[in-house]
């Protein structure tokens, strides 16, 4: 398995997950459509699917283009809002990308209808998970990380933390979840002079 980060917006990414073996890849939240396309050009690859993980703009809002600019393809998705879709999927749903096997994670704190996609290749050697830091305001990749790294400093996953509970004024996992997703709402990184 091959994974090509692709920048998108200022301060988001989108990916390309490539089987290596079969030459074809799925994009990942392709809001760019034409980077996504000058992507696959560039890997010699086919491009057989989109991998939407919720349907807000910043991420679904390029699947419309792509289809457009690339022909049909399969687009995957958990919300009926998600410009495109042709499977909508739940969690613990499987499917292959080539020879990549995929699994879908429904993990509705973002939005309703947000779905993690869990990639492994055959021999189960190169599981990936991703997220971002504050190492991408400074143009550097985040990803991959593994889930025990991210339990360490993702506060996302750390809500039942006694201590973070208290910084954001939680009064259990619930409501620190909602008081997290509300902070991140309007958060702004700081702005770092180069």
């Amino acid at each position: 398995m091959k994974i090509r980060i692709v920048p998108a917006l200022e301060d988001n990414y989108m990916y390309l997950l490539i089987d290596e073996k079969s030459k074809t890849c799925a994009a990942v939240d392709p809001v760019e459509p034409k980077k996504i396309q000058e992507a696959v050009k560039e890997e010699n690859v086919e491009l057989t699917s989109v991998l939407t993980t919720h349907h807000h703009w910043d991420h679904a809002g390029g699947n419309d283009k792509l289809i457009e600019l690339m022909g049909k393809k399969t687009v995957y998705g958990g919300d009926d809002r998600i410009g495109a879709l042709t499977n909508k999927v739940q969690h613990g749903d499987k499917f292959q990308i080539g020879e990549l096997d995929i699994e879908c994670l429904f993990t509705p704190c973002h939005t309703s209808g947000h779905i993690c996609y869990f990639v492994n290749n055959k021999e189960k050697t190169q599981p990936a998970v991703f997220t971002e830091t504050k190492q991408r305001s400074n143009h550097e990749t985040t990803i991959p990380s593994t889930i025990e790294e991210e339990l360490l400093y993702n506060p996302f996953m750390r809500v039942g933390v006694e201590s973070l509970q208290k910084k954001v004024g939680g009064s259990d996992e619930i409501d620190t979840m909602g008081k997290l997703r509300e902070a991140k709402n309007s958060f702004k990184p700081p702005q770092h002079k180069i």
